[in-house]
């Protein structure tokens, strides 16, 4: 195999694919990275055993074959190289040789024969949304993926997907993030609904390298998997089995008390009084709603915190407190000038979404410290 390349293109495709490689590969042959060469093209390929990632470039081939490198070796000698063409050179099947300007080095190569073929699957009625709003939709849900593995169903994200509608599901068991996506979308004649959990560590991965553009990301399923390509990218994953909480039984459909204030004041008091509140020993915040105002508090031995703002309050009085993290996390996400917070007591839920529309839908458990 002998072919030239770019520098940065065989760079990119490198810190892409290399993103799916496992710190405790269960294989030696997938702690590599596949290359392979043919008709002008370099395909980059590195996979963890359910997450695989492929990346295709353009590049001078003038002999086709196909190796394994050590994927992040590999990945960091290229990094380090000088800028230009990188000539790649595999004679023999047991050592690779890589030059750019006057830079060379050797690395020994893996059987590619040995290498976990990936599946490829089709489909006559694929997803197809916008990356960038794909990958907004991922950016503001992923926080309230659980980490905790004990409920694994709850470590993916549900993606559901309608004729009219897609939407993005997450929750840990203390707050649910939800993002809707209004478009058409083409399902299968007589399904109304499609649905997919999707690994937290793949849609991680999915929103750091999808481009931010209106170019459409394909998505794909089938037997229990997943193929997204976008542009010259193709990744793969195993989906998780199982079913995922009925999410809406826990969203309240109404309520007692509606609040609105400016949703820049309210974060900007949030991140003060959660210095505070991250000081003390349950690091909470505590909101109280009046009429025409809101109060936020936090206390702890180092000191306290207090600030008041305006709020327009219809229905009840509520005092209610929650988590420092997961009140902040919400409030990041929330997009516009307003924050409107729905409340039915100091112990259910506080359901915060659009003041029009329903574009998102966040949920937060409060902590009982209120009688």
């Amino acid at each position: 195999m002998k072919f030239r390349m770019n520098n940065q293109d065989l760079l990119e495709g490198l810190n892409t694919v290399t993103r799916a490689l496992s710190a405790r590969p269960a294989k030696q042959i997938l702690e590599g990275v596949l290359i392979v060469a043919d008709d002008n093209r370099v395909n980059l390929t590195c996979s963890d055993g359910s997450l695989s990632i492929e990346y295709t470039s353009s590049a001078d081939v003038q002999e086709s074959g196909q190796i394994v490198l050590p994927g992040r070796l590999f990945s960091e000698l290229i990094r380090k190289m000088p800028g230009g063409d990188v000539e790649l050179t595999c004679q023999n099947n047991r050592s690779a040789s890589i030059r750019c300007q006057k830079a060379r080095s050797n690395l020994a190569t893996m059987n590619a024969a040995e290498y976990p073929e990936i599946m490829m699957l089709k489909s006559p009625t694929p997803v197809k949304i916008p990356q960038k709003k794909l990958k907004d939709m991922i950016s503001h849900v992923s926080f309230a993926i659980a980490t905790d593995e004990s409920r694994q169903i709850l470590t993916g994200c549900l993606l559901e997907v309608s004729r009219n509608e897609a939407r993005l599901v997450a929750l840990d068991g203390f707050r649910l993030a939800m993002q809707k996506l209004f478009q058409p979308f083409d399902l299968p004649e007589g399904q109304e609904m499609m649905k997919a959990i999707l690994p937290g560590k793949v849609i991680n991965e999915l929103s750091r390298i999808l481009p931010e553009d209106d170019a459409f990301c394909t998505l794909l399923f089938d037997q229990g998997r997943m193929q997204c390509t976008f542009g010259n990218i193709r990744m793969s994953s195993v989906l998780l089995a199982g079913e995922y909480i009925d999410y809406r039984r826990i969203i309240p459909t109404a309520f007692r008390t509606h609040a609105r204030a400016d949703r820049g004041t309210v974060s900007d008091a949030i991140d003060r009084a959660s210095l505070m509140a991250r000081e003390g020993k349950n690091n909470l915040i505590k909101m109280s709603f009046r009429s025409g105002s809101l109060r936020i508090t936090s206390n702890a031995e180092m000191g306290d915190v207090e600030e008041e703002m305006e709020a327009d309050l219809q229905g009840d009085d509520i005092d209610i407190a929650f988590n420092s993290k997961y009140i902040v996390d919400v409030i990041r996400n929330v997009e516009g000038d307003e924050l409107y917070m729905n409340f039915n007591s100091n112990v259910s839920p506080c359901v915060v979404m659009p003041p029009s529309g329903e574009e998102y839908i966040y949920l937060i458990l409060p902590v009982r410290v209120f009688q």
